[in-house]
Formats: structure tokens, sequence, C-alpha cells
């Protein structure tokens, strides 16, 4: 792994943000590709920032730090990375279940996501049965769903029943989380996966769509 490559793991994975444009765009000058450097030195240090969240060793400030500086330097590569034609390793539509306006874990869930190669559509919170079956024709991969308050949690399984009805249910898979919410509900409602928290959620999308 060249220098400049390892500078920018390093800094994502110390959440140091303000070093992330000049090194990207250093290595650019030095003829890496975006595409490398997306793979090689923004998403494995994500990776490991979700190990350590998972283990206790980080905690949801550093997870966000880490995130910031991240997307710092995708903001950079974006454009390169479409002009090069390279596609997201999948796509995944998030949003926090109807009667449920809670915002902060879905977006943590969502950075993770993103920090693994993953293209987001974020539905935001209050989310209908319609708008996640809405989002099904956009090539998405993985509905992903979450719920802080037990009395939204059942929202979930009418999510899945849409899905279902819709005729889309077998081209997607499901996967749950929030606080409320068990690998045993996630079972009882038919959901392909649960995670506890944010770094879980990223290994079990990769999962979830083989490419782990």
């Amino acid at each position: 792994m060249s220098t400049i490559i390892e500078n920018i793991n390093k800094s994502i994975i110390l959440g140091d943000y303000k070093s992330i444009t000049p090194l990207v765009e250093q290595a650019l000058a030095e003829g890496i590709d975006a595409s490398t450097i997306l793979n090689s030195a923004l998403i494995p240090p994500m990776n490991e920032v979700g190990g350590r969240f998972e283990r206790g060793e980080y905690f949801v400030p550093e997870m966000l730090m880490a995130a910031r500086a991240m997307q710092t330097g995708l903001k950079i590569l974006k454009p390169l990375l479409v002009e090069s034609g390279t596609k997201p390793l999948g796509r995944v539509a998030i949003g926090t279940v109807k009667g449920d306006l809670h915002d902060i874990g879905k977006g943590l869930v969502a950075i993770m996501l993103e920090g693994v190669g993953l293209e987001i559509i974020d539905l935001g919170t209050d989310v209908s049965p319609a708008q996640f079956v809405g989002a099904i024709p956009s090539d998405v991969g993985i509905v992903a769903m979450s719920a802080l308050l037990t009395t939204t949690m059942t929202q979930m399984k009418v999510v899945i029943e849409a899905l279902s009805e819709a005729g889309v249910r077998e081209r997607v898979k499901v996967m749950v989380g929030g606080a409320p919410v068990t690998q045993a509900f996630a079972n009882e409602i038919g959901a392909d996966g649960y995670a506890p928290d944010a770094g879980a959620a990223a290994r079990l999308a990769k999962h979830l769509l083989g490419i782990d």
C-alpha cells in the first residue's frame, strides 16, 4: 500500500477530516485513480471504525468524526467516479418507519452503509409503507427500517406486507434495527436480517448483498 493511501486510512480512523482534502488531491495528483482511492483508502478504514464501535472501543462521537472525514474524501471523488462509470456496490433505501420521528440512529446506519461503498437513498423519518415500496424501482437491493418506539416498530411488518402486496418483496432484502427491535422480532415479521448497531448494520448489508 502506498504511503498516501496509508495516510488517508489513518486520517479517517482518527477522524482528522481537515487533512483529507489535501491527501486525496495528492493521491489524484500522483496518478491514483478515484476508484482505487475509494476502495483502498476510504472504505477499509470505515470497516475498521465499525469494528471498533462494535467492540466498544469507539463511540458515537468518534464514529461521526470518522464519517465526516470519509465523506469529505467522497465528495471529491464522486464526480470522478461518475465520470469513470464506477458503480456502487449496492443501493439501500433507508428510513424510520411511519409514526416515528427519530433520526439519529438511522442517520448513523446510513453513514456506515455509505462508508462501506453502498449508495444510500435516505427516505427520512415517518416513512409510510407506500414510500418504501416506491423506492424499489430505483435499483434498490436492500430496504432498511429503523424504529425507536415499541409503538411504531409494528410498522415494520406492515412495510414487509406492503412489499409483498406490491410484488417486489422477492427483489429486495429487508433489514431492521432500533432500540426496541430484536432478532426474535425480525424473525417474527419475516425480515432478512437484524442489526443491533450501525457497525453491525454495515456488515449485515454487505452479507445480504453477497459482497462480504
